[in-house]
């Protein structure tokens, strides 16, 4: 098998050679391709170098075929400038059957997540809501595959030039270029010689706080930081926590983000009362919402503001009913590789490992004991929200405060300003 070629770039063949571990590690362990199984690659357009060494990789490990399905900013732009609102409102049936038979298939999906944070800044937020939700809904077999567990997926940062200009903009753009790779490699941890020996012994920290978290079967969690959150949110009777690895219903473990640093649970869908405030900017499809609130009352935002991007929010909650309640808590000391770079990436999948965090909508089967293998119908039933969104924010402020509730009303400190307790430290 020929190697693909060299990243062009003034690192040279050192960062080359980081380049191929990383894309190594995401075939490998990310999604941990099986031989014979096919692997789906989302990738934009600026990276088919490195989306080649994926590929390379995929078929080193054995799988069938790789399908590559490119993103390009710029004709995502064009489309949303010009197509009309309605066009959006549902998946094109050639779309729908690409994705859902490559699930029903059994296919993992990697998903190369980099574009231009305000890339959609100007555009109507319908647009890429509806877009959103469409694929959400009328996609099932892909959508479902990922929600109770029967693919494997993962969703690692490459650089773009733009993204990478946002992040560093006193460099020159192929220096920045550069300087965002070297970071995206130090915080997946894919910077070393034996990444998959890191990984493994950072889920296994994540696997014991997780553990302990599960056993203490809280039934709430409160939080309070003075940017004004003070906020109770409800949990499950039957919850569980997770956070690192994944496994699939046929065994298969796979880390769902690379990076990753959280530890998470479903709360209770009709049981969050209070406010909280954003710590870092929101970017969602291509726009960006910032320094804003949301009021919660018996589990639903009933009053929000933002000073940047309203119309974004707004557009965020009316997806569905489910759009307004939770569908995810998670836990994150701000003494983290992406914390500690002092960077704002305006990027979600990193944003959100700098910085406890809630999501708006679909709740996770898994975070139920037995979730998994029931419909939607009981998992509403048992507080697992149900939505056509899953959208994360960003809450945890330097100095958040958590904690746990007992069935019994007495609290236990989880976080101190902003990181784990010492009890919990781990």
């Amino acid at each position: 098998m020929s190697e693909p070629e060299a990243i062009p770039g003034p690192s040279g063949e050192a960062l080359a050679t980081r380049q191929r571990r990383y894309a190594r590690l995401l075939v490998r362990t990310g999604v941990a391709i099986k031989k014979g199984q096919e692997l789906v690659l989302q990738a934009p357009v600026e990276r088919a170098d490195f989306a080649r060494m994926v590929v390379s990789e995929a078929y080193a490990a054995g799988a069938a075929r790789v399908t590559v399905l490119w993103r390009d900013d710029q004709v995502d732009l064009l489309d949303y400038q010009h197509v009309a609102l309605e066009r959006f409102m549902h998946t094109a049936s050639w779309k729908r059957e690409q994705l859902d038979s490559l699930a029903e298939a059994g296919a993992a999906f990697l998903f190369l997540t980099g574009s231009d944070p305000s890339l959609l800044a100007d555009v109507d937020p319908a647009k890429p809501a509806a877009a959103i939700k469409a694929r959400n809904t009328e996609c099932r077999a892909y959508r479902e595959g990922m929600d109770f567990g029967r693919n494997a997926w993962c969703i690692a940062g490459v650089p773009v030039e733009a993204w990478a200009r946002r992040v560093f903009g006193q460099l020159a753009p192929h220096e920045a270029v550069d300087r965002l790779w070297r970071t995206i490699l130090v915080v997946a941890r894919s910077d070393g010689d034996d990444p998959e020996s890191a990984w493994a012994s950072h889920d296994a920290t994540l696997n014991d706080r997780k553990r302990l978290l599960s056993e203490a079967a809280f039934t709430s969690l409160r939080y309070r930081s003075s940017n004004g959150t003070d906020l109770t949110v409800g949990l499950n009777p039957d919850h569980v926590w997770e956070g690192g690895s994944m496994t699939t219903q046929a065994g298969c473990t796979f880390f769902p983000n690379m990076p990753t640093e959280e530890v998470f649970t479903t709360p209770d869908r009709l049981r969050a009362e209070g406010v909280v405030h954003s710590a870092l900017p929101l970017v969602h499809a291509g726009q960006v919402v910032d320094d804003f609130w949301l009021r919660f009352s018996e589990g639903r935002v009933v009053e929000f503001d933002a000073a940047r991007g309203k119309d974004v929010l707004e557009q965020v909650l009316a997806t569905d009913e489910g759009a307004r309640r939770l569908g995810e808590c998670a836990l994150i000391s701000k003494d983290t590789p992406i914390r500690q770079s002092g960077l704002l990436f305006y990027n979600t999948l990193y944003d959100e490992n700098a910085s406890c965090h809630l999501a708006l909508g679909m709740g996770f089967p898994e975070c139920l004991r037995g979730g998994p293998s029931l419909g939607t119908d009981e998992l509403l039933r048992r507080g697992v929200n149900q939505s056509a969104t899953h959208v994360d924010f960003m809450m945890g402020a330097d100095d958040l405060a958590v904690w746990g509730v007992d069935a019994t009303g007495d609290q236990t400190p989880l976080f101190e300003r902003g990181r784990w307790a010492t009890s919990w430290a781990g």
